[in-house]
């Protein structure tokens, strides 16, 4: 696989998994599922594919030093650098400009810092068929076997069957729906046609120039501009003016719902993109109750009576008579949640801005 990248994009800052996850410490660099950040097990399961010097990371500047900190292995001028979050379009954009200008032939791998994988071999080896058909000039995407009506994912649904690679079934691509009602997520789900939108896909860097040139014209132009001007003095001050001005919209309403020529390879990897606290849950070692209790220290919780419910906490926490909760305990908060409810941290968060209170997030 000649002149194969991997771009993880590191910059979200995880809102729904607000009190742990905050600015200046984001989920991706916590370690919720086991010792290491998401981040670095993000870098970890890609190694038998894409060495150190193959890695890139786009993320902002108030990230920067602490995800290269994380990861030492990676050139640091393999850390592509926004001045601050933009959507996913003009951070991806800008990422493989940058790519672009260093090997014009690069196949990229658009992959994430903070989702969880528990299948890694599978993951890895459909990496390679993605390769394989990103050459016939196709946009590549991922996408995850449905095993409920989710309402928070994008779906992708697929067509004509296009044929095996790395003994993977590829399907071109009919179209994109972005977070349905329940209504029509379940009609997804018993069509068998549809995917979850796993925001990871490999493409030339070429043929995604040529996308964004086609559909983002303002984005490319301001991108190619950027290219001629990486190794001067004043790039950043440069970046700088150009990123006020830079549209702020996501990648799959940019390009991947307007573009043709996509592919994309359903698939079973034990994705989770551990977006609230409830998906969190679903995805670490409960007991015999159904409870999960995470932290330092956490032989030293008392759950009485209490079933299927969420305790993460460094200090002596007492649940006694409940079920369905998540309760997350910090130095400055405490957050307790019905699981049915997690969806809404989100609001708290853009309530706590709006109103000043800035030191809590």
């Amino acid at each position: 696989m000649d002149h194969y990248y991997a771009l993880i994009a590191a910059g979200g800052h995880g809102t729904r998994l607000w009190p742990m996850s905050r600015a200046k410490l984001p989920k991706q660099m916590l370690p919720l599922i086991d010792d290491d950040s998401m981040f670095t097990t993000s870098v970890a399961r890609i190694r038998s594919i894409f060495p150190p010097e193959d890695i890139f990371v786009v993320t902002g500047r108030e990230l920067a030093e602490d995800l290269r900190a994380e990861a030492p292995q990676i050139p640091a001028d393999n850390f592509i650098i926004e001045p601050y979050a933009k959507n996913t379009a003009p951070a991806l954009a800008l990422a493989l400009s940058a790519i672009q200008r260093r090997d014009p032939e690069a196949t990229v791998a658009i992959l994430t810092a903070d989702h969880h994988i528990a299948r890694q071999e599978t993951f890895c080896a459909v990496l390679e068929a993605a390769w394989q058909v990103a050459q016939e000039d196709q946009i590549v995407t991922l996408g995850i076997s449905p095993s409920h009506p989710a309402t928070g994912y994008g779906y992708i649904q697929q067509g004509a069957f296009i044929g095996d690679y790395n003994n993977f079934k590829v399907y071109q691509s009919r179209r994109f729906t972005e977070k349905p009602d329940i209504v029509r997520a379940t009609q997804f789900l018993a069509s068998s046609q549809y995917s979850w939108n796993s925001g990871m896909f490999i493409w030339r860097v070429d043929r995604a120039m040529r996308a964004l040139e086609r559909f983002q014209p303002a984005i490319y132009a301001m991108c190619s501009y950027l290219q001629s001007a990486y190794d001067s003095p004043d790039y950043d001050s440069k970046l700088d003016d150009i990123w006020e001005t830079m549209p702020n919209l996501s990648i799959d309403f940019g390009i991947m719902e307007k573009a043709d020529n996509i592919a994309v390879i359903p698939i079973d990897i034990g994705w989770s993109d551990v977006g609230t606290w409830a998906s969190l849950f679903d995805i670490l070692p409960q007991d015999s109750f159904g409870n999960c209790i995470k932290g330092e220290s956490s032989d030293i919780r008392v759950i009485l009576d209490t079933r299927d419910t969420l305790v993460f906490s460094d200090r002596l926490t007492v649940a006694i008579g409940v079920e369905d909760i998540v309760v997350v305990d910090t130095d400055d908060v405490l957050l307790v949640c019905h699981k049915d409810r997690t969806q809404d941290v989100k609001q708290v968060v853009d309530y706590l801005r709006e109103n000043g209170n800035e030191e809590y997030l």
